[in-house]
């Protein structure tokens, strides 16, 4: 693939990827016998890599081997647990800028949040290392003469994790290394637009545990789409299931996760509203509303998306808020200054782009513009007018004369 020829995408290959991937990390090696799928960057829809994805078979045989890995890895004590996990941290240490690199590469957030997402994962794995010897229980005085009984939490065995586009690695993390040093093994689906992600943390993850002579198993990878959700969901093996992506299919799992009586992690989309009142502080409520509406080009949970103003700083608060847009320089997510990257799909493009027509986007005529796309290779909007991307306003703003009188 072109992408390993370019001298700035050398990193590819100190992360191990290959412009041909196997995408299943099963029974402790890497296979896939499932379709054969190409990844691109959002910056211009080129091709990176490609993967050959997981198949169902792939998944079964993974599961036997990651669940027989789950005796071993409870047995072991849970100091020693955090000690693998330490040595995970270490490792995302050692490859922090490469594996944020890639980030901004295949999802298409800016550097600086490649690397902080990065970062999020080996905070976590410091959490963890400290909490696996804070694992206590309860001594509880008993009603028998010369007795006590005491509370001892035991591991679950498999922890399912399934993650979105957006944080491609970093809810791994959060969901892993706790998961981890309780002494449970891990089965962990990554988004399917992201697979060269899943595939560096994986690779990363499992050079700890075979320098520690540890089953590959106890930490299994798959690359693939809803099917292998779906098996994840419906496991009766998983006793715990995560899932971050859209409310509809996290209802979905929910639904057949709670049918077998599992129990479920659910991070799902939000529809967020800032509100500003006459007393507020304007120059800093607008930056605050600028960074959680731009931050990952809008598509996080906690993006910004509705903006309720009081009447009195209404005009004053869209004058000053239209300015710090325009200020914002949008771009190559790897290009050092640019705070706005493109949106992760076309297909998210588009709906970006359908959804600024809806006339109750009142904040969008401060700064609207004649856009097209045709002659922009990237998920980008494109002004006609000065042949530049730019960048929409991503909340609905409305004004208000308090809140008790408001509906």
């Amino acid at each position: 693939m072109g992408a390993f020829a370019k001298k700035e995408h050398q990193f590819l290959n100190e992360l191990g990827l290959a412009p041909r991937n196997p995408g299943s990390f099963a029974c402790g090696a890497w296979g896939g016998s499932g379709p054969v799928v190409t990844t691109t960057s959002p910056t211009n829809n080129q091709v990176i890599a490609e993967v050959v994805e997981a198949s169902v078979n792939d998944y079964e045989e993974g599961m036997r081997a990651c669940f027989d890995a789950a005796r071993t890895w409870m047995a072991i004590p849970a100091p020693k647990r955090g000690e693998i996990v330490r040595q995970i941290g270490d490792a995302l240490r050692a490859k922090l800028h490469h594996l944020g690199r890639l980030v901004s590469l295949e999802m298409g957030k800016i550097l600086p949040e490649g690397i902080g997402e990065v970062q999020e994962i080996i905070d976590m794995c410091d959490y963890a290392v400290g909490l696996s010897r804070q694992l206590n229980g309860s001594i509880i005085p008993s009603e028998r003469p010369n007795h006590m009984m005491m509370e001892v939490w035991n591991p679950l065995g498999v922890v399912g994790v399934i993650t979105a586009f957006n944080f491609p690695c970093a809810v791994l993390g959060w969901n892993a290394c706790i998961a981890l040093v309780c002494g449970n093994c891990v089965v962990w689906k990554g988004a399917p637009t992201t697979p060269l992600i899943t595939i560096a943390m994986t690779k990363i993850v499992a050079s700890v545990l075979e320098k520690n002579n540890l089953p590959g198993a106890i930490f299994t990878a798959f690359c693939g789409g809803a099917e292998i959700g779906q098996a994840i969901a419906l496991d009766t093996r998983i006793p715990l299931v995560s899932f971050t992506g859209s409310t509809r299919a996290g209802l979905m799992v929910q639904q057949q996760v709670n049918a077998r009586f599992g129990k479920c992690l659910l991070e799902l989309s939000g529809n967020n509203a800032i509100i500003v009142m006459h007393d507020a502080d304007i120059q800093l409520a607008v930056r605050s509303v600028l960074f959680a509406a731009v931050g990952t080009a809008g598509q996080r949970c906690t993006t910004c998306r509705r903006l309720i103003l009081h009447e009195s700083i209404y005009h004053t608060f869209l004058d000053q808020l239209v300015e710090v847009y325009k200020q914002v320089r949008i771009g190559d997510p790897l290009e050092k200054g640019t705070l706005l990257g493109p949106l992760h799909t076309p297909a998210s493009k588009e709906n970006f782009l359908k959804g600024r027509e809806n006339p109750f986007w009142r904040i969008c005529h401060r700064i609207r513009r004649e856009l097209r796309t045709a002659n922009d290779c990237g998920n980008f909007s494109f002004c006609a007018s000065c042949e530049r991307r730019t960048l929409w306003p991503c909340a609905l703003c409305d004004e208000i004369p308090d809140l008790e009188g408001s509906n």
